[in-house]
């Protein structure tokens, strides 16, 4: 029999039908501590017997993946792969599957929302409201604004075509520059330099860095001063102590956020500040994300597995 371990928080807060189906295929399946990431010592407890892993965004360690003895295949419920180690992965010839673009509109959505939030001042409004108070703060509209687009995959591409169909001008940087069917009355590629010094709003879509934050000092010193920066990418695309500068300088007016290093950041933190707006890692976090997500990593993992396929739905 095969066993399966599972570990997105996504799926062991409730069980989801996909995951569940497994079962019926003779799959013994094995849930990490529900809605929690599992640590180090929780994953070498759980892993030696497993064959199959429906891995999630908590880190894991060479320690890990040489203690899975009998381990075939890990399959993502999403993209990012850089929360494993690779290298030791492809050195015991395990395989490694994504699902790729399953949550690309729940996270490009959770984009837009921050980028409306901040420059209407929503959550400082909402939060006067309770208090008792009647706070009126001055925003923004965003037609005509620029909106610079790093990254233009599929989560990057979906914002892009959502602020160009609002009216936005849409700067982008992308070292594959795939078609994404905008017209170019509202679209342009440019470098980094060109889209730190002109855009209104900036918005992250790419993997890791490997020199590095991409935004860091000498970035947030090029920005239009009242830069709305919004990072639902990656917690290392951003070095943390450059933005509070940049937010107390208010060369940047509002720093939308949805990862951190570590989750649950630490508190108080950056996210207790007034101009950030935060949210709890929430930007694939839909019923239909999670469930596209879900029916793809279990398909590709059956399918590593050689087992009999569950269907999976676009």
């Amino acid at each position: 029999m095969h066993k399966v371990l599972v570990t997105p928080r996504s799926l062991t807060e409730a069980p989801h039908a996909a995951v569940e189906a497994m079962a019926r295929h003779g799959v013994e399946i094995v849930y990490a501590t529900a809605g929690k990431l599992p640590d180090e010592a929780e994953l070498l407890r759980l892993i030696p017997d497993v064959t199959g892993w429906l891995a999630g965004v908590e880190p894991v360690s060479a320690r890990v993946i040489g203690a899975a003895t009998r381990l075939r295949v890990v399959s993502r419920n999403g993209t990012g792969l850089d929360n494993l180690p690779m290298a030791e992965l492809k050195t015991r010839g395990i395989a490694v599957r994504t699902a790729d673009g399953a949550n690309a509109r729940g996270v490009a959505e959770l984009a837009m929302a921050m980028i409306f939030s901040a420059m209407r001042h929503l959550p400082f409004t909402d939060q006067g409201l309770k208090a008792g108070g009647w706070p009126r703060r001055r925003g923004i509209e965003f037609f005509g604004r620029t909106v610079g687009v790093i990254g233009c995959g599929a989560v990057g591409g979906a914002v892009a075509r959502l602020a160009a169909a609002m009216g936005a001008h849409v700067m982008a940087f992308d070292p594959a520059r795939p078609d994404l069917g905008i017209d170019t009355a509202r679209f342009r590629w440019a470098s980094h330099d060109a889209i730190f010094r002109e855009a209104d709003i900036l918005t992250l879509h790419c993997p890791p860095n490997r020199d590095g934050a991409l935004i860091d000092r000498a970035a947030l010193a090029t920005v239009k001063p009242g830069l709305i920066l919004v990072n639902t990418a990656r917690a290392s695309l951003v070095d943390e102590a450059a933005v509070i500068e940049a937010l107390e300088a208010r060369r940047v007016q509002t720093y939308c956020v949805d990862v951190f290093d570590p989750e649950p950041p630490a508190f108080p933190g950056l996210a207790s500040r007034p101009d950030v707006i935060a949210s709890s890692h929430i930007g694939g976090y839909t019923e239909e994300s999670v469930n596209r997500a879900t029916e793809m990593a279990v398909f590709n993992l059956m399918e590593s597995l050689g087992l009999q396929q569950i269907s999976r739905t676009g």
